[in-house]
């Protein structure tokens, strides 16, 4: 077993140094730089966006279609530049935070990182048992039970290295896009509207304000931001500034192709809200309600691929949030317990709010204001950092990419701290 993983690694290693040189060629040459984006990307696509995509949809129709392919936009660059600071630093953004600010700044990082992981697995634990619940009708707290079980599973790929995880992820990811893709299929929307919403902007009312708000707080995840700088790190390591640069631009084609996967994704949960629900006059905000008509209007394959849908997002959204978890506490405190009792550990809170009975689309919700509440912490730093010479060397942003950087931050944080105050108010 042991000779075969050397061979594999060193058939990765000449893969890379080929593409490097540019000895391999079209996709081939893309090929060993692949991955790191779609684990990611899987933050885009959690249980918390499929509530707010169908409300968003079921209420407004095609008409916030506008605010995903903004939202999407924006989370390309900040992914891009957590990528980037990785492969020009050689570590991640908590390491890069703790070297550089006081150590009371870094434990209080800590904590907030550690209250951001925690509402992320409320979210996407919560998913998973919902979709379990949905699918075949166990409840929540077994399926909780089943959820906890799969998570571990999933994590296991990582003990037979970082391909084994981002082919696991990857998995993941496109049976949701298969899902989601057949379901847009059986809802026929309209192409015009559809257009029409992608490009048009409009808003009708606070109301649709604050579901643009939800839409655009919910996209960028501070946990994805800490965990992309984390898996391009060491994955591939640039000798020369030249080196570097050519990883960051293959880096750039892997993350473009997973935030489209991405944002199609939300775009099409929106798209069959609307085609559906909306037309019908149906405003649906429960994620069981939505289970429920998707059987009605189009018939028991739907519902069901909704809930496929639901359940994969939920699993593997929950294992990118464990080693998020991870990343944070070995970057700001230099620590590290085994990934496994962090996993069993983060497991407990969402057991304890299911087994209360609390709604689980309102769960979903609160999770979300808890993530928007730790966004800067994330934000802030990276584009400091990312723009500092000194630290990054060849790869230091533009000044036109950070100045529209600064721009994003502060229009994401301003419409988190507008979700914060309407969801106390």
């Amino acid at each position: 077993m042991m000779s075969k993983d050397i061979s594999a690694q060193s058939l990765q290693a000449k893969a890379v140094q080929d593409a490097l040189d540019g000895k391999s060629k079209g996709f081939k040459r893309l090929l060993p730089f692949l991955g790191p984006a779609f684990i990611a990307a899987i933050a885009y696509i959690d249980p918390g966006n499929f509530a707010t995509n169908i409300s968003a949809g079921s209420k407004y129709g095609y008409m916030l279609l506008w605010v995903i392919l903004f939202s999407n936009l924006m989370a390309f660059l900040i992914q891009v530049l957590s990528a980037k600071l990785g492969i020009a630093t050689g570590k991640n953004l908590p390491e890069i935070a703790r070297d550089r600010y006081p150590k009371w700044v870094s434990a209080g990082l800590w904590i907030q990182g550690e209250l951001v992981i925690m509402a992320t697995d409320l979210a996407e634990f919560i998913g998973a048992a919902l979709g379990l619940n949905l699918l075949f009708g166990i409840p929540m707290v077994e399926a909780a039970i089943i959820a906890a079980i799969g998570s571990f599973a999933i994590l296991e790929l990582q003990r037979r290295g970082y391909r084994a995880l981002e082919a696991g992820i990857a998995g993941l990811l496109f049976v949701v896009v298969i899902a989601f893709a057949l379901q847009t299929f059986f809802a026929k929307p309209d192409a015009a509207s559809v257009l029409e919403g992608l490009f048009i902007p409009k808003i009708d009312g606070m109301d649709s304000v604050l579901l643009a708000t939800g839409i655009l707080g919910a996209t960028v995840m501070p946990h994805a931001i800490y965990l992309h700088s984390a898996l391009t790190q060491r994955r591939v390591v640039g000798k020369t500034d030249s080196e570097r640069k050519k990883i960051f631009r293959f880096e750039t084609i892997d993350i473009l192709i997973a935030m489209v996967i991405a944002g199609a994704i939300n775009a099409s949960m929106l798209i069959v809200a609307a085609a559906l629900f909306f037309k019908n006059g149906l405003y649906v905000e429960d994620l069981d309600v939505a289970y429920q008509q998707f059987g009605h209007y189009i018939g028991p394959a739907s519902a069901v691929l909704f809930g496929i849908g639901l359940l994969a997002a939920g699993l593997s959204s929950s294992s990118v949030g464990t080693l998020s978890g991870d990343i944070i506490m070995q970057g700001f405190i230099r620590y590290r317990i085994p990934l496994y009792l962090r996993r069993f550990i983060t497991i407990i809170p969402p057991m304890i709010i299911i087994i209360s009975g609390v709604n689980a689309t309102e769960a979903l919700v609160w999770s979300q204001v808890v993530l928007s509440f730790g966004i800067s912490f994330a934000l802030v730093p990276l584009i400091m950092f990312t723009s500092n010479k000194r630290l990054m060397g060849a790869l230091t942003n533009r000044k036109w990419v950070t100045a529209l950087a600064w721009l994003i931050a502060v229009l994401v944080i301003a419409l988190n701290l507008f979700v914060i105050y309407d969801s106390f108010r």
